[in-house]
């Protein structure tokens, strides 16, 4: 074999993020070209426990593991720390790396594919004269309007803290230090899309074909879906219970809830017990991800479900959703579910948690029509009564069903041949083989 294109992955440290560019990792390898794979020594530990089977190293793909800068004890899944930590480790680390390999390996990195929530480490591989491409791990109209926000700041639109000049928030919901962070992230964004020569993403063409002309180089190569190759590490963090895909086969067509809100969700323990019996009032079968241990359900409730309920910790998604028996699925709104949602072609129930969560439900309620949402009540908290509401008029929209079975074509032809999501990656990869 000759001289094989090396390229080097580096997602942000945290599920939604690790598991697409895995997926387009898959991709790459497939083509015959090399994969490093850099994770946090965190995430490298985590692969290993949930699937040490599939985590070998070998000539294709080779996992790399640095500091996150977080401390013992420290909170893994607290984003606001992670993005303040990992700039003063990882980049250090990231141009050891580079020249390592390259001095070691004679299959020389050619291009380096950086998650655009970390775009500052793109100026290792400026700095070193290699070929960038950044991913953009949400939907591309929010990388769209994130690209607006350096002028809207130059207007007198925006302050620096994310806020109109009237005291509303710009973009996102939630406190005023998620809010700046958002805002410094949307600035990172800026930053990667400006000095990376492609921009990836996890949609396709024809969802908002609009959106090209406003992103430069932008190559939408999705719906990302998991191969079904079994030796291939998936990039889950967590063990998946495959036993729920051997429990839905003995379900009725169409017949079963799937709930799952993402890594990072969490609910308190009021909203979590009018989940708990807001699934119960409805009536009807569902299969529900909880990843704590230490969950605390409503008294009785277990018994209550125990013929007609399943409760998982982990599951793998894209073949739960792609079975017969589901019927709609309730989520967080987050973007890689949303896309392996709609290319199973099911409905949605959508409960944002934050950020472009919020902007997703509003694509899924009244854009796109394939779904209904929950609105907090006065209180604040999600009701029981609205969550049975929601899912009984969900099963009977006829017109949903067939928007998401519409959407579900659409999404099959990007990624076929000759599709637009296709012919992107085969650009991509053309361009890089040439390197």
């Amino acid at each position: 074999m000759g001289r094989r294109p090396h390229v080097l992955v580096v997602p942000f440290p945290a599920q939604g993020h690790v598991m697409p560019l895995m997926k387009l990792s898959h991709r790459l390898v497939s083509r015959g070209i090399k994969v490093t794979f850099v994770t946090t020594e965190f995430i490298k530990a985590q692969f290993m426990a949930a699937s040490p089977e599939k985590c070998e190293e070998s000539d294709r793909i080779h996992l790399v593991s640095v500091p996150d800068g977080l401390e013992p004890g420290d909170d893994q899944n607290d984003l606001i720390k992670l993005i303040k930590t990992i700039p003063r480790i990882m980049e250090g680390h990231l141009e050891d790396i580079i020249r390592k390999i390259n001095k070691s390996d004679d299959e020389q990195i050619s291009c380096v594919i950086v998650d655009t929530t970390i775009g500052w480490a793109l100026d290792v591989p400026v700095k070193m004269g290699i070929k960038r491409a950044t991913y953009y791990p949400s939907p591309p109209a929010f990388l769209a309007l994130n690209l607006k926000i350096p002028k809207l700041i130059e207007d007198g639109i925006i302050n620096n803290n994310g806020k109109t000049y009237y005291g509303n928030l710009c973009c996102y919901r939630g406190t005023n230090k998620k809010n700046e962070m958002a805002l410094s992230l949307s600035l990172t964004n800026n930053h990667a899309v400006k000095v990376s020569n492609w921009v990836l993403c996890n949609s396709f063409y024809e969802l908002d074909p609009l959106l090209h002309d406003l992103i430069p180089n932008l190559l939408p190569i999705g719906p990302l879906l998991s191969s079904n190759r079994l030796e291939q590490p998936s990039g889950s963090f967590w063990p998946e219970d495959s036993t729920c895909l051997s429990w839905l086969n003995k379900q009725p067509a169409r017949s079963v809830i799937y709930v799952a809100f993402g890594s990072i969700a969490i609910f308190n323990q009021h909203q979590f017990d009018e989940l708990a019996l807001g699934l119960e009032l409805v009536g009807l079968t569902f299969l529900w991800v909880v990843r704590s241990d230490h969950a605390v359900y409503p008294d009785g409730f277990r018994d209550r479900v125990a013929h007609h309920g399943k409760i998982v910790k982990w599951v793998p998604q894209q073949k739960v959703l792609a079975h017969p028996s589901i019927a709609c699925f309730f989520t967080h709104c987050g973007w890689n579910s949303i896309m392996d949602g709609l290319s199973m072609g099911v409905p949605f129930i959508g409960w944002p948690y934050f950020s472009d969560h919020f902007y997703i439900k509003r694509c899924i309620c009244d854009v796109w029509k394939v779904g209904l949402g929950l609105d907090p009540e006065e209180d604040g908290i999600v009701s029981r009564h609205q969550i049975k509401s929601k899912v009984e008029n969900l099963l009977h929209d006829e017109g949903i069903r067939v928007n998401v079975l519409k959407m579900k074509e659409i999404a099959r032809q990007a990624v076929s041949d000759g599709g637009s999501s296709s012919k992107n990656l085969q650009e991509f990869i053309k361009e890089i083989m040439t390197l």
